[in-house]
């Protein structure tokens, strides 16, 4: 299909006459529509549809019924339903009263153009600048920014149903691309196993049966593999998708023992990052926070949280399960400074913040970033009366370290590893050895100290040290409102579980999330409805202030 870019135009007369009649309250999608205009032009999107051929549907307000249909948690049919049949969705789209709308599967070809082309940040964008036009969002001020685990679509599996369903996967494609070569070689054992799905047999309860039903399949897997690799069969069956995930499946889990096929122990198995959980969703990982374990991704929001305007989700960035909080904070500053959304403070918790990111934060960018610091690993800073870093005096011109007790260094070594700089400092055997104090400052022959560079260093203990004070902890309060956007994109959009598969897809449909979110609270601050209050229990209002700080990380 190709599109005729048209503009956005004015809503029909009698559009407007019947959904004043119908909505003399307004709804949201009318009073978006009245506040803000139309969101999405076709120009925006123009670059995604060929310039010849059948005319498609106006993707500026296929843009709109996407983010309108994660508004109300629509599904494909229910959207392309409201398009057709609710007099609002009309209005907020300048639809005239008798237009059919589209077919539903209109929807998902466009959320492929979208993910295709890698352009799913448009819609978000397309919010932000008209909030920007109206004055419900400026740069500058305050801007937090948390997390969530998001689980894949694909069911999560045991090990023994991974390899099976693997398998079993593999062996369709194969049936569909070459069912004569694959009935020759089959072994008549496999249409028994892998012809129904995993989870429609009953595994043995038995640790020994289970073992041998793994490796069985082990088995058979390998076979299927030397036999698709063999220079007689179709060299086109080694390009399958499900024949290569056959193959990086295997690898991961098992391997050869004189000539026998073993189960791979877990510390022979790949790292999280590259290690795949399900074959219908590769791009899923594994992954662990605390006491949370779950298979697919995880998601970023960062939103403003100033007075007076709506509090708007600004960046959305999805990553999948393995990738840590620490490594998003360039990411998520690159993104506000292209959007020209850069703030003066950036609140975070414990699991981005370094000061490293504090400084370089303050050098590129001129924003501040403030989060608590984790405390040092080592014992001295857990136990009473122990020496930790901080009651050590360094002189960084010459380079030497003097202890609690008086005593000088006697090694000084600057590393250099990625960026990061680090100081190695060690004292006399003979001078700790004699110490009285020893058993407060080391455990070994002597003591030891690592520490980063005067700047960084400087910085880590100038904010460890004010994120103890009583201002510092009112100020760092702000950060936990942006567990109530985790909420809400959990209770209106199921922000926790992925509708599709693979990253891109998932990250567009946090796009619109993100998009659906502004809507919401953009039509809450036009009918002045009030933000819902943080329901807490009346016996965890009694809670300390710092325990309220350590629950915050």
């Amino acid at each position: 299909m190709s599109m005729q870019p048209k503009g956005p135009g004015e809503i029909p007369a009698d559009t407007v006459r019947v959904a004043r009649a119908a909505f003399p309250k307004g709804s949201l999608a009318i009073r978006v529509r009245d506040e803000l205009g139309p969101l999405f032009s076709d120009e925006e999107f123009a670059d995604l549809f060929p310039s010849r051929g059948k005319p498609a549907w106006s993707p500026g307000r296929l843009a709109l019924v996407l983010v309108l249909q994660f508004v109300e948690g629509l599904t494909d049919r229910q959207a392309a339903e409201a398009v057709r049949a609710r007099i609002d969705f009309k209005y907020a789209l300048g639809l005239e009263l008798e237009d059919p709308g589209f077919d539903f599967s209109v929807l998902s070809e466009f959320r492929n153009r979208l993910v295709e082309a890698d352009v799913g940040q448009r819609v978000l964008d397309g919010i932000l600048a008209s909030a920007r036009d109206k004055g419900l969002l400026v740069g500058g001020g305050k801007v937090r920014t948390d997390s969530t685990h998001v689980m894949s679509s694909a069911r999560e599996l045991g090990w023994l149903e991974l390899v099976t369903e693997t398998l079993s996967a593999a062996l369709n494609a194969l049936a569909t691309t070459g069912p004569e070569w694959l009935a020759e070689i089959a072994e008549p054992d496999w249409f028994k196993h892998y012809g129904s799905r995993a989870e429609d047999f009953r595994f043995p309860k038995a640790r020994t049966r289970r073992d041998e039903v793994g490796l069985r399949t082990g088995g058979d897997g390998l076979r299927l593999l030397e036999a698709v690799f063999s220079p007689d069969a179709p060299a086109g069956l080694r390009a399958i998708r499900q024949v290569e995930v056959l193959r990086q499946v295997w690898v991961q889990h098992f391997h050869l023992v004189d000539g026998e096929v073993r189960r791979r122990d877990p510390k022979d198995r790949p790292p999280g990052a590259i290690r795949l959980v399900t074959p219908y969703d590769t791009e899923a990982r594994a992954g662990v926070k605390r006491d949370s374990f779950w298979n697919g991704y995880k998601v970023h929001f960062t939103e403003t949280c100033g007075a007076g305007t709506p509090n708007l989700i600004t960046h959305v960035v999805t990553t999948d399960a393995t990738v840590s909080d620490f490594h998003l904070v360039p990411v998520v500053l690159a993104g506000l400074a292209e959007r020209r959304l850069l703030p003066d403070e950036h609140l975070v918790d414990t699991g981005y913040v370094s000061a490293q990111h504090m400084v370089a934060a303050r050098r590129d960018h001129g924003v501040e970033l403030v989060g608590p610091l984790k405390g040092s690993g080592a014992w001295q800073s857990r136990t009473q009366d122990a020496f930790p870093i901080d009651v050590f005096t360094i002189d960084w011109s010459s380079q030497k370290v003097t202890c609690p007790g008086g005593k000088t260094s006697t090694r000084w070594a600057r590393e250099s590893n990625d960026d990061k700089i680090t100081i190695r400092v060690q004292f006399s055997k003979t001078d700790c050895r004699s110490c009285p104090v020893k058993d407060s400052c080391t455990r070994g022959p002597r003591r030891k100290l690592a520490f980063h560079d005067q700047d960084l260093h400087t910085v880590l203990h100038q904010c460890r040290a004010e994120q103890e004070t009583d201002e510092w902890k009112a100020r760092y309060k702000t950060r936990a409102g942006v567990e109530g956007t985790i909420s809400q994109g959990v209770h209106r959009c199921d922000l926790r579980r992925s509708r599709y598969r693979g990253l891109a897809k998932t990250s567009l449909q946090h796009q619109l999330t993100g998009a659906a979110i502004n809507l919401a609270r953009i039509d809450a601050h036009l009918t002045d409805t009030p933000r819902a209050r943080t329901r807490t229990s009346h016996f965890a209002a009694l809670r300390p202030a710092e325990q309220q700080l350590d629950g915050a990380k």
